[in-house]
């Protein structure tokens, strides 16, 4: 405890003891340390509650709260590695400003809805049965946007993002035949019947799975 217990002060008091100074030292040492721990957990507080730079592969620049940033363990570790409590901006030259825009959004929903656990392997294609049907509705985007949010979440080291978008992906293969899935992502064959049924000889026990 912080500070000393009111039935010592108050025994102090009734009975006018001799250690009164001693305990008024403890008071003081208790008080003082007591604000010295309110003041670092209010800079905590400040730090978390302020807002950082994002600086897009075009030089956009986004301003984010602290705690959506740091959703990225990439721009936390650029934080915490500064000396001073403020961060000018932070510098994202592998992601596009469209791409980012989507990743600040997907971050800063998932402060007020977390995303469920995506079950590994999925439970189903449809991916407003596997997430809520808000994150089932963000990755609802055209094939490039998805794999440019997977490079992005895999540079800026987003797990809950990058587990979303990769799943998407896999819905998206799930239960397809391999010319369903060449059809899918538009992937030319260049296989010759002989090259094709040779690797599905080789990894018939994919199938079998």
């Amino acid at each position: 405890s912080l500070g000393v217990s009111e039935s010592r002060l108050s025994r102090c008091h009734r009975l006018r003891c001799h250690h009164c100074i001693r305990c008024n030292t403890d008071i003081k040492e208790s008080l003082s340390l007591a604000q010295v721990v309110r003041k670092n957990n209010h800079t905590t507080m400040d730090v978390e509650e302020g807002t950082v730079k994002l600086v897009s592969k075009e030089g956009d620049t986004f301003d984010v709260p602290v705690a959506v940033a740091k959703m990225s363990e990439l721009v936390k570790t650029m934080m915490d590695e500064e000396d001073s409590e403020e961060v000018a901006e932070i510098p994202l030259p592998n992601v596009k400003a469209t791409v980012l825009g989507k990743v600040i959004e997907f971050c800063t929903h998932h402060q007020s809805e977390p995303m469920t656990e995506i079950e590994k392997p999925l439970k189903s294609a449809v991916m407003a049965e596997v997430v809520q049907r808000w994150y089932a509705d963000f990755v609802n985007v055209e094939q490039v946007l998805l794999f440019e949010l997977i490079l992005a979440a895999n540079y800026m080291d987003i797990k809950p993002l990058l587990d979303l978008t990769c799943a998407t992906v896999a819905s998206m293969i799930k239960g397809k035949t391999p010319e369903e899935i060449r059809k899918t992502f538009n992937i030319t064959n260049d296989f010759s019947p002989e090259e094709e049924a040779q690797v599905r000889e080789e990894n018939k026990w994919c199938e079998e799975a």
